[in-house]
């Protein structure tokens, strides 16, 4: 009898009523109200009677350019707690390519798409698709402004209509056509990397797509971290002594991952400071009473693959799409050495999110509030509109494999370390 009325309690407490939409807005608002940055700006009585979507939304600082150029541009909220934590540990429903669709030809609306990159054994990557391959239609459908995101997450096996493009850039529609499910993919965020020697250079290059520690990082999997530490222990055994990071396609993750990449680069000492957070005041003076003052800032780690004493140069790579951990990983880098950027403006996230659920309370809802803002050693937080490169370039339509130093912006980087102009293939 003990036995079956514990397995009769088991059973109990695993099952939990859905929660309606009001008792969802109620969960909302009080973790809004204790966790949100800016919950000093929670409309007083905001209306319980929206859907928890738009419930969410009317609590939020929003950003406007001109009236609140410092308000929130980054929470959100989606209906499935589990794809929320799938999403940020780099589990997505995909073809397995990345892709960027631009107008062509330009000042027409339509659209075609350039594969940035192929996750390996993807159904993308089985179909032959390459980084730089285009494509113009889809399902037989010639994309377009209007018509572009139903296409490209219509669910089942995907057709891709294939184009070429020559040296001067000019995109010719083809015959050739690539097919690709969408399926749930765990994406490696190491995606390449390489050494260069030229001359008494000696140049690491890694292109770093995403800050996960691991492919299960929910349950604490630090397989990606310990990759890059080994990368680096190459790097450091080879040598090396300029790095050129990649994080043009990188638009963040976890910090506990960026800590670590900071640490294998940086040119640091014991007890130095990577980066400080700032909470709200309320969540603060519980923080503090719980975890004591280092709660608020992450010193750099004792990495034997660091590779920062022996490095000349460090050069990053970026784009648009570089934000977050990546901005925060320049940001935690500069008072330390001498951080060159390369690319384009960075997005401009200088603050922090965490993940709600409420699954135990029957919540099916998660949410990513801001709850930080971040600074440097030096309490810098100086790129809420980005970083700007040192030397600004796109790497246009054409694109070529990583490590190609046709690469516009791989080009500079090598140009700028050797000195001179590289216009030819070098050893590798």
């Amino acid at each position: 009898m003990l036995i079956l009325a514990v397995g009769m309690y088991a059973c109990k407490e695993k099952t939990v009523e859905p929660a309606t939409d009001t008792q969802t807005n109620d969960w909302i608002l009080s973790n809004m109200k204790y966790w949100y940055y800016w919950n000093d700006k929670i409309p007083a009585n905001p209306d319980r009677n929206l859907d928890p979507a738009a419930f969410f939304s009317s609590l939020l600082n929003k950003y406007d350019k001109t009236t609140n150029p410092n308000g929130d541009r980054f929470s959100w909220i989606q209906e499935s707690a589990d794809e929320l934590e799938s999403s940020l540990n780099g589990k997505i429903e995909t073809t397995g390519m990345d892709y960027k669709l631009v107008y062509y030809p330009t000042g027409t609306t339509n659209v075609i798409g350039i594969a940035l990159y192929v996750q390996p054994h993807s159904p993308a990557a089985k179909a032959g698709f390459k980084r730089g391959n285009i494509f113009t239609h889809v399902n037989d459908q010639k994309l377009t402004a209007s018509n572009y995101n139903q296409l490209l997450r219509a669910e089942g096996t995907l057709t891709f209509t294939m184009a070429t493009i020559n040296d001067a850039g000019v995109v010719t529609e083809s015959t050739e056509k690539k097919q690709a499910a969408r399926i749930s993919l765990q994406e490696d965020p190491i995606h390449f990397d390489t050494l260069f020697q030229i001359g008494a250079n000696k140049i690491g290059y890694i292109v770093y797509h995403q800050f996960v520690p691991g492919p299960d990082s929910i349950d604490g999997s630090k397989a990606y971290d310990q990759k890059l530490d080994g990368i680096f222990a190459k790097f450091k055994s080879a040598n090396t002594n300029s790095l050129i990071l990649d994080l043009r396609y990188n638009g963040g993750g976890y910090v506990s991952s960026a800590t670590n990449l900071a640490s294998l680069i940086g040119k640091i000492s014991a007890n130095d400071i990577f980066y400080y957070k700032e909470y709200n005041q309320t969540v603060t003076p519980t923080l503090k009473k719980q975890y004591g003052d280092s709660f608020f800032f992450e010193k750099f780690q004792t990495k034997s693959q660091n590779i920062g004493a022996n490095l000349n140069n460090l050069i990053i790579l970026t784009s648009k799409s570089s934000a977050s951990a990546s901005e925060l990983l320049i940001n935690g880098l500069k008072p330390f050495m001498n951080v060159v950027l390369i690319g384009d403006v960075t997005y401009g996230k200088n603050v922090g999110s965490i993940t709600l659920t409420g699954k135990d309370k029957g919540i099916k809802w998660g949410m990513q509030p801001i709850v930080t803002k971040s600074f440097n050693s030096l309490k810098q937080s100086d790129y809420s509109v980005g970083f700007t490169p040192d030397e600004h370039v796109t790497e246009g339509i054409r694109l070529f494999p990583y490590g190609n130093i046709n690469d516009p912006l791989l080009n500079k980087a090598l140009s700028r370390i050797t000195g001179s102009p590289l216009t030819t293939h070098c050893n590798r």
